[in-house]
């Protein structure tokens, strides 16, 4: 079992570093992306990357397509390599929920990194299955404990879609011993031999515990107890400040891009002008945020107001090409190097106000356990503890225009 724990991590790992040279030379949007997914998807309901093509057999592939097709029900399985430099940052939300807008058919939707074993679903339209399913959660996690973790990602869905075929499953119990219940055969012998067998028993355990004392007293030693391991605090920062750089170096180059894109825009009129016009106002912005940035939080404003450019440049696009328009989430309102929010807009609720926010998985399930999400750190703590633009609106979530605040002079305050 260990050796093949070890043979499958290191098939991962190799098909991992394969699919980075793919993945590096695409310059594909996130909504190009999951067209061609959406695209490979209606004509067969298992993707795989080419990059795992070869790694998968055709026999794992062809179980995977029979135990899904015994469902009843469309079931489309994506699986591909996720790295934060990617299309889809990364988030196997983002990859579900632009492919489920660009395929837009009912069904269930599975997506799971090719180095990894763990299944992300989504349902559309499909009325026997609600947002948070306890038969789709509880068959995953029978199907995770089930197959061990050196299942490749094939088993693991394969497995999913078997157990999802039987009867209702009930959520994963922690493993006890069973103890065995003692013998009810009567007769005399029981009656007349089970008090002084109970006595031997009882007084050889206790001189067993006696020794067991003794020898502990006599072999005790202090215990040494490590430091647990922390991060300097100079580390830290430097880690900080090379994320602080990376992250300008990105959305500058995302900046001259689009700027070069906007700037070859053809004039267009109607609803189609009007997104060219939003598109033009919020990268404007951002190189204004961007010029005068003084910490994270305020690269993430530009980071922000960029993908509303983005966003809008893509809807102004589909205008002038007769296309049907797709409209993309915005980005996480707790951390939006998180990624896209997932779902509906979240009620938060605090000292009796209530904002509805779009929010990624990840911190709608730290919501719905009652445990913090993971914030965009600022100063002192969260960040929207501050009091400037990107605190008072989560990142422009309650505002109507956040461009409009910016070149007003309104983040500096």
């Amino acid at each position: 079992m260990k050796a093949r724990y070890v043979l499958t991590a290191v098939v991962a790992v190799v098909l991992s570093l394969a699919a980075v040279p793919a993945g590096a030379l695409t310059t594909q949007t996130p909504a190009e992306r999951a067209r061609e997914i959406a695209t490979a998807l209606a004509k067969d309901p298992l993707y795989v990357d080419p990059a795992y093509k070869s790694g998968l057999p055709e026999n794992l592939r062809s179980d995977l397509k029979a135990k899904a097709s015994a469902l009843g029900f469309a079931t489309y399985t994506i699986i591909l390599p996720l790295t934060p430099s990617d299309a889809f940052q990364g988030k196997e939300t983002n990859v579900l929920t632009l492919v489920m807008d660009a395929l837009k058919k009912p069904g269930l939707y599975v997506v799971v990194d090719g180095g990894q074993r763990f299944p992300y679903f989504k349902v559309q339209d499909l009325p026997q299955f609600g947002e948070d399913n306890d038969q789709l959660n509880n068959a995953r996690s029978h199907a995770l404990e089930d197959t061990g973790y050196d299942a490749g990602p094939t088993e693991t869905v394969a497995k999913f879609y078997e157990l999802l075929a039987g009867p209702p499953l009930g959520p994963v119990e922690t493993r006890k011993p069973v103890r065995k219940p003692a013998s009810s055969d009567s007769g005399s012998d029981s009656e007349d031999g089970g008090a002084p067998v109970f006595l031997i028993v009882m007084g050889s355990i206790a001189a067993l515990v006696l020794l067991g004392l003794v020898i502990g007293l006599r072999g005790r030693r202090p215990v040494r107890r490590e430091k647990a391991f922390s991060i300097p605090p100079h580390v830290a920062q430097t880690v900080a400040a090379e994320r602080r750089r990376r992250l300008t170096r990105e959305t500058t180059a995302e900046l001259t891009t689009l700027g070069s894109e906007l700037a070859a825009l053809p004039s267009t009129a109607g609803q189609g002008l009007e997104h060219q016009q939003a598109a033009l106002d919020a990268h404007h912005a951002a190189g204004k945020v961007l010029d005068s940035s003084r910490d994270l939080v305020d690269l993430v404003g530009a980071m922000v107001l960029l993908d509303q450019a983005r966003r809008e440049y893509d809807q102004a696009v589909a205008i002038s090409e007769d296309r049907k328009v797709v409209v993309v989430p915005g980005l996480c309102a707790f951390n939006p190097l998180h990624g896209r929010a997932s779902g509906r807009l979240t009620q938060v609720e605090s000292d009796g106000t209530t904002v509805a926010l779009p929010l990624c998985a990840e911190c709608r399930r730290a919501l719905k356990s009652g445990t913090a999400p993971k914030s965009l750190p600022g100063e002192d703590g969260p960040y929207w503890h501050g009091d400037d633009l990107w605190a008072r609106t989560f990142f422009g979530n309650l505002t109507d225009d956040l461009p409009a605040a910016v070149m007003r002079g309104q983040h500096k305050s």
